[in-house]
This record gives structure tokens, C-alpha cells and sequence, in this order.
């Protein structure tokens, strides 16, 4: 499952309550196929979840992951910093626990 770091539902949650975003807004995550093998996440402000997206709710921020990116998501930290107004997100590795 997906982690979201504090930083990154802060993000998130700014983003989402800016001007100019859309009422009730959650972050979305889509694959974008760039080739037969290879696709690209792509991130957007979105007003709901699309058919068949994962809805996710962490620490306040609403995150909808379409199928595609949350099974590549599934081991992964979303995590984000922000910058000068600028935010930056990243995925991470999760740290394996048993170690």
C-alpha cells in the first residue's frame, strides 16, 4: 500500500485549497503510457476519483490512484517538498522493516 509522508499530505492538502483549484479536490495519479512498455506517472488536481480509481484519504489530503499507478505504487512513499511556493514530489523505496 501506498505511504504518504506528513509532508507530502501537506502538500497535497495546500494544493487542493489553493485559488483556482477545484471544489473538493484530491491529488490524482495516472499512468501515462509512453510506449508499449514503458508509461510515465502524471499528477493533476482532480474535483473526484475517475472510474475505477483507489481513493485514498491521509491526514486530511485526498489522493485517487488509478489502477495502473497504484499497483506500481503498492510498495512506494509518496513524499514531497516544497520549495519558494514550488512543491516537488518524490517516490521513494519503502524501508523494508524486518531489517
Amino acid at each position: 500500500m501506498l505511504i504518504v509522508s506528513e509532508e507530502a499530505a501537506t502538500a497535497i492538502k495546500d494544493l487542493c485549497d489553493s485559488p483556482g483549484a477545484p471544489d473538493g479536490a484530491g491529488l490524482r495519479i495516472y499512468a501515462r503510457p509512453i510506449s508499449d512498455n514503458e508509461a510515465t506517472l502524471e499528477l493533476e488536481l482532480a474535483p473526484e476519483a475517475a472510474p475505477g480509481d483507489q481513493v485514498m484519504e491521509e491526514s486530511g489530503a485526498t489522493i485517487y490512484l488509478e489502477p495502473h499507478a497504484a499497483v506500481y505504487l503498492n510498495d512506494k512513499v509518496l513524499d514531497a517538498q516544497t520549495d519558494d511556493e514550488q512543491v516537488r514530489f518524490m517516490i521513494n523505496e519503502q524501508e523494508d522493516a524486518s531489517g
